[in-house]
């Protein structure tokens, strides 16, 4: 009588193997375009929270910051630090995007009237696919081809 032994076969097991590395195949690409569309839709709701604080900063301090730092926080609440948004955002790069802020002609006072921010992304193609532009009259473009500016497209 043969003496047998239990377990799995060689090819049994080289068969799962490949059933799991087809499944991740099909994964992770999905699981990449679904971070990209987070990191899109987490630079839009920044580029409307920087929108509503750059309100707020002009209406307390009579212009537009002239960086965002100014709008980073303070204690106590002063126009080089407004205590507006959180250290993540004044830094300039939240969730794949970096934002560029460019402060724009001042009055006889010194006072900011204008303000510009494109949000690009840190790795084109991989945390994000378009660039995002807004200014003081609060519409956020996008462009996915280069550089959004205020000729791109609003988004809906």
């Amino acid at each position: 009588m043969r003496n047998r032994q239990k377990g799995f076969s060689l090819i049994e097991l080289l068969i799962v193997v490949a059933i799991i590395l087809i499944i991740a195949a099909i994964a992770i690409p999905n699981l990449l375009r679904s971070k990209m569309a987070a990191n899109e839709a987490s630079a839009v709701e920044s580029l409307r929270t920087l929108n509503t604080v750059c309100i707020q900063y002009s209406t307390t301090y009579g212009g537009y910051p002239p960086a965002l730092s100014n709008l980073g926080p303070g204690n106590p609440a002063t126009p080089a630090t407004a205590d507006l948004i959180d250290s993540v955002l004044s830094s300039g790069s939240k969730s794949g995007y970096n934002f560029g802020y460019t402060a724009g002609s001042t009055d006889a006072n010194g006072n900011i009237l204008s303000y510009a921010i494109a949000a690009a992304p840190v790795a084109p193609g991989t945390t994000g696919q378009r660039y995002f532009f807004t200014d003081q009259s609060g519409v956020i473009r996008a462009n996915a081809t280069g550089v959004a500016s205020p000729s791109s497209t609003p988004i809906g």
